[in-house]
């Protein structure tokens, strides 16, 4: 996706400059060159922390004492975006896409406000599954969302007051495998990343869309796919760092893995995890991949080597067992994560399922916090 995105060590996404929903203009004839993100600042790690505790919030339904937490009492999340100071979260099942906005330290969460709704198949694992910005989305206010129907999963793009229109249709649908991310990669270049559909054949086979990367220039109705690769099993999430990669997250049967696709189209295993830890959204800059985690419960950080893009040592964990299961990730400029919770998929809290917005990691080389 769309994501999300870079809270980091070192970490500069790339998402297209944006204003916020309630000020952009939905226009599709609009245009202009493309913005990347700005670059993230890491965590100073000399700055002394506060010692000052933050007043507890008021206590209720749906408010999260964690002030971390932005929204709570969402139905089961899809993809997340970052969007300055807020972020836009789908809700998988439901089709909503809400804009999440945090409040002050001693407030209760704001419920988020829901504005866009799209009609999807929530059978298995399908809905609305991932997000992503139009390049010009401070023009044009243009989202586009990877979705599954009762016949196909596809690729829509949303503006205000109008139809969704189709973009890329007929990618195989399963009882399973049904998940997809997005992820522009330059102004006119959108990539897509397709499940198996549950059928690990298809990832295989060159006449299907299934388990693959697709690439879409000039993303359009009717716009056409090439494949930049084969072979992925479900669907995890696609993120870039901006400038020379593309990481892509899928799990097999026989491992998760986190791979990386070259500014020149060459393909790379930046790590594997054979325990199956469940890998799903990530964020992404020169140095660094941020990779949230369901089965983990964790946001895992992997050390990249800016010259090989080797990832050498074991991705370090951070924030486990503290949020539960872990879906979408996306960056803020200030060097926050944003991720979105998948606990209502299994076994989830009061509060679930939530967004939270995770302070950068301490900076300085070490195990984040």
């Amino acid at each position: 996706m769309s994501l999300v995105v870079a809270g980091r060590v070192a970490l500069s996404l790339a998402l297209g400059s944006v204003l916020l929903v309630g000020c952009a203009r939905f226009d599709d004839s609009a245009a202009s060159p493309f913005t990347p993100e700005p670059t993230f600042a890491p965590a100073n790690p000399k700055a002394p922390k506060s010692t000052q505790k933050p007043p507890p919030r008021p206590e209720g339904p749906c408010i999260d004492p964690d002030p971390a937490v932005v929204s709570t009492c969402l139905d089961s999340t899809g993809g997340i975006v970052a969007l300055g100071d807020t972020a836009l979260v789908a809700e998988r099942r439901t089709g909503r896409i809400l804009k999440s906005v945090p409040v002050g330290e001693s407030d209760p969460q704001v419920p988020p406000v829901e504005i866009a709704k799209l009609a999807v198949d929530a059978t298995g694992d399908g809905g609305i599954t991932d997000l992503v910005l139009s390049p010009t989305y401070h023009e044009d206010g243009l989202i586009y969302a990877y979705i599954t129907t009762p016949s196909d999963n596809r690729v829509v793009r949303i503006a205000q007051d109008g139809q969704p229109k189709d973009i890329v249709t007929g990618i195989p649908k399963g009882a399973t495998g049904n998940h997809g991310a997005l992820e522009f990669v330059s102004d006119t270049e959108l990539l897509v990343l397709t499940g198996d559909a549950g059928n690990p054949g298809l990832a295989s086979t060159p006449s299907s869309l299934a388990g693959k990367v697709l690439r879409v220039k000039s993303p359009a109705p009717g716009a056409g796919t090439e494949v930049v690769l084969s072979g992925l099993g479900s669907g995890g999430d696609l993120c870039w760092d901006g400038a020379d990669s593309t990481w892509v997250t899928d799990r097999t049967a026989t491992e998760d893995r986190l791979q990386r696709v070259g500014k020149d189209g060459s393909v790379s295993v930046g790590w594997t995890w054979p325990e199956h830890p469940g890998v799903a959204g990530c964020a992404a800059g020169p140095e660094m991949v941020a990779i949230s985690m369901t089965g983990a419960k964790a946001l895992a950080i992997a050390e990249v080597d800016p010259k090989s893009f080797a990832i050498t040592t074991q991705p370090a964990l951070t924030n486990q067992d503290k949020y539960g299961r872990l879906g979408g990730a996306a960056a803020a400029n200030d060097g926050a994560i944003w991720v979105a919770t998948v606990n209502n998929d299994d076994n989830h809290g009061p509060f679930d399922d939530r967004v939270v917005k995770i302070p950068p990691p301490s900076g300085g080389g070490g195990t984040p916090d």
